[in-house]
């Protein structure tokens, strides 16, 4: 019997055109064994949403260069509300987030937030120790 692989949805909410980090992030986790569906540049908060209850996805990882981290966020953690998601699907991401921000999105129900320059190993980690706490 093989083991599921973790699903996990990339994208990118909003104006924001710099997709270089979100891919490279993309193809880091893919390398790591996970499944990986990228929605690619200008989604919504509910093209997202839907992508993930579509995909059956175990995480949501948003990358937000636009400064728009404090919108985006916190309507994807209430749309996932909405679908019955929340607490089934990991929110997390990266970006360009002051520290400040990264604590009150976390206070909101977001998880682990990644700025520049982390390395990829650290975000595999995270994502397969959330995944193996949950099961």
């Amino acid at each position: 019997m093989t083991e599921k692989k973790i699903r996990i949805l990339v994208a990118k909410p909003g104006l924001d055109g710099h997709d270089r980090g979100a891919k490279v992030v993309a193809a880091a986790l893919r390398d790591a064994g996970m499944e990986v569906i990228y929605t690619g540049l200008r989604q919504t908060p509910e093209m997202i949403v839907n992508a993930a209850v579509q995909e059956d996805v175990d995480v949501i990882a948003l990358s937000i260069l636009s400064g728009a981290h404090l919108t985006h966020f916190p309507a994807v953690l209430e749309l996932m509300k909405e679908q019955g998601i929340i607490g089934e699907v990991l929110l997390t991401g990266g970006g360009i987030i002051p520290e400040g921000d990264i604590e009150a999105l976390k206070e909101q129900g977001t998880g682990q937030l990644f700025g520049p320059g982390t390395n990829t190993r650290d975000i595999v980690e995270y994502i397969r120790n959330w995944h193996e706490g949950r099961s």
